[in-house]
């Protein structure tokens, strides 16, 4: 078979969404999520402008081929439009081998290796109260496993806490459940590490009083501290048994981690900004990081993440796939096919889509006493109703941005 057509599908139903759905000669269709949270449009041009027209008369069984085809082949490699773009591709060629083998995409990378993929959920909260809440809620619906994340006395709009919205700023609320927000600009937050870090054991001393020494917990630093306060935070959240400590520090400058993972044994996960293998190399063969967070709709998809994960396993790294809802319905199936497979499977990261996202894409993945599966559909187990998609429009979104108190932009 070869390829007829490749269509981009861009829908908002709860947020923006790129679909790249690809059909062969024979009229089996596959899909594969080209999200880019807040530069959508980018890979759409992409996609349509430079990769849809080398689709047409190839052939869809090749994948490695294909793969290095549009890797290699463009000579401006790596980045996150390109590399959203190639994800697209591969995700939704894979999903087409699964349907023509008539196997769910997991047989086809070697089977399961488990029986269900245990995810944490986000909980957050302004202060204690709200935060215990967030918890129970989440342990109510089934997650045995938990993001922490915390209002910091002092600043008024801060990352990962969800129950803020119009009243941070920008005339628009969150939506979806995401940071991103629709408007013409990006919502301005504020931060001060010190606070942060000065506030943040005592959130944990509270949490783990309130809930036990056996609930796995984590938390996401996104990237705030310079290496020496990333060293002090892992080291003071050490009494308090973190699963992990995600993006500490910016990860770009790999030397940092040296630092801090000569302070502190919190294990570290970091990587949801990386782009390739190639960013991951060091940290993984140095043991830097305890967890690969890459996500396959932006790392150039199930076959070079799967790359990824294979050398991580060789030094006792997991996976820790980054999988909130800026991660479309087909990006999550993906990634949860290759979870189910690889034997370093570490955690999944899962939040729930809204009811019109579950309107436009139908899915067979399954969530059941704290654990994921892709089910056993042919494929990645997803299916695009397109007159829905039609139904929900593009409407442009950013993510916020961080200002400290003197007005300097931090990295958010």
């Amino acid at each position: 078979m070869t390829i007829r057509d490749a269509e981009v599908i861009v829908t908002s139903p709860d947020r923006n969404f790129v679909t790249l759905k690809i059909t062969t000669e024979d009229g089996v269709t596959g899909l594969g999520d080209a999200t880019l949270n807040g530069r959508e449009l980018a890979v759409v041009a992409y996609l349509s402008e430079h990769v849809v027209p080398l689709l047409i008369g190839a052939d869809e069984a090749r994948i490695e081929d294909t793969w290095q085809f549009l890797y290699r082949g463009a000579y401006w490699r790596r980045g996150p439009v390109t590399m959203a773009a190639i994800a697209a591709v591969d995700m939704a060629l894979w999903d087409i081998k699964g349907k023509v083998a008539g196997l769910p995409v997991y047989q086809l990378l070697g089977g399961a290796s488990r029986t269900g993929l245990l995810a944490y959920g986000h909980a957050s909260g302004k202060e204690l109260p709200e935060l215990f809440d967030s918890v129970r809620a989440h342990l109510e619906q089934g997650y045995r496993a938990i993001r922490i994340q915390t209002g910091v006395p002092g600043l008024h709009a801060i990352y990962g806490i969800a129950s803020q919205s119009a009243d941070t700023g920008g005339g628009t609320a969150r939506y979806d459940h995401e940071p991103a927000r629709r408007g013409a600009r990006p919502v301005q937050e504020d931060w001060d590490t010190r606070a942060y870090l000065r506030h943040l054991p005592g959130v944990f001393e509270a949490v783990r009083n309130e809930f036990g020494p056996e609930l796995p917990l984590l938390h996401d630093a996104h990237h705030r501290s310079t290496p020496i306060q990333a060293a002090r935070l892992g080291k003071d959240l050490e009494p308090y048994d973190l699963f992990w400590l995600e993006d500490c520090t910016p990860a770009e400058n790999q030397e940092a981690l040296r630092l801090v993972r000569s302070h502190t044994t919190t294990p570290l996960a970091i990587g949801e900004v990386f782009n390739t293998a190639w960013d991951f190399k060091d940290l993984i063969r140095d043991q830097l990081i305890d967890y690969v967070r890459g996500a396959v709709t932006h790392m150039g998809g199930i076959t070079a993440l799967r790359k990824t994960l294979d050398y991580a396993a060789m030094y006792q790294i997991k996976s820790g796939m980054h999988g909130p809802t800026d991660i479309s319905p087909v990006g999550m199936a993906a990634a949860l096919h290759l979870g189910l497979a690889i034997h370093n499977f570490g955690i999944q990261e899962y939040m729930k889509h809204g009811q019109r996202t579950d309107e436009v894409f139908q899915q067979s993945f399954t969530w059941s006493n704290g654990l994921l599966h892709p089910g056993d559909k042919p494929g990645l187990g997803v299916e695009i109703d397109l007159e829905a998609a039609r139904a929900h429009p593009y409407e442009r979104a950013y993510l916020p941005y961080n200002r400290l108190a003197d007005g300097t932009v931090h990295d958010w």
